[in-house]
């Protein structure tokens, strides 16, 4: 059993000390601007498997890729000239995408075609991103099957199996974001979140 760090996201540094953890291969509770996070960095293969273990969720359901900047997104999966129109109106949001992945997104996926990638648009979330210097392994704070944790307080069930946790209160929306499978056109809405698809899907 770990003991876990508890962290205000208001406390001066916070997201630097939550960044360490990370990049040293911790798992840390987030918050973004949805719902709660658990988060990890993606290119430490045993940190992403924690995350499977602590939710209990299947090896074949992916997780989702959060970065800092469309740029750092560009070297995990390919973009087409239309997804990047609505990644750069919609991004930073609460969209995810769906697209192919590079060589080396297959590589950090475990051999997937396709993985999903959002920016946060979440001050804490930004700045522990830039901090950690790499993409993070997301999914929703929750055992497989359940609801997503939308308050710091949902999240406590999980403390000593986490390295830090981060109070950041409760979420702006309390909502999963909206995902879209762009991999090909006709483009596909997998989950109705807190962003208009209609909308999202006229601007291309």
């Amino acid at each position: 059993m770990k003991k876990t760090i508890k962290i205000s996201h208001k406390k001066k540094n916070a997201y630097k000390q939550a960044a360490e953890i990370i990049k040293k291969g911790g798992v840390a509770v987030v918050p973004t601007e949805t719902v709660y996070g658990f988060a990890a960095d993606a290119f430490n293969p045993e940190a992403r498997k924690t995350i499977y273990e602590i939710k209990g969720r299947s090896f074949k359901k992916p997780l989702v890729i959060m970065t800092a900047d469309i740029e750092s997104v560009k070297i995990l999966v390919d973009i087409s000239e239309k997804a990047l129109k609505i990644a750069k109106k919609f991004w930073p949001g609460q969209l995810t995408l769906i697209f192919p992945t590079t060589a080396l997104g297959k590589i950090l996926s475990g051999g997937r075609d396709n993985i999903g990638v959002r920016i946060p648009d979440n001050a804490f979330m930004l700045k522990l991103l830039k901090e950690t210097g790499k993409p993070l392994w997301t999914t929703s704070v929750n055992s497989s099957g359940e609801k997503s944790a939308k308050a710091f307080e949902e999240t406590l069930r999980f403390e000593n199996l986490v390295d830090v946790m981060v109070d950041g209160g409760k979420c702006e929306f309390s909502f999963e974001s909206t995902v879209i499978d762009m991999v090909k056109f006709p483009y596909v809405v997998i989950r109705k979140g807190c962003l208009d698809t209609n909308e999202i899907l006229e601007c291309i």
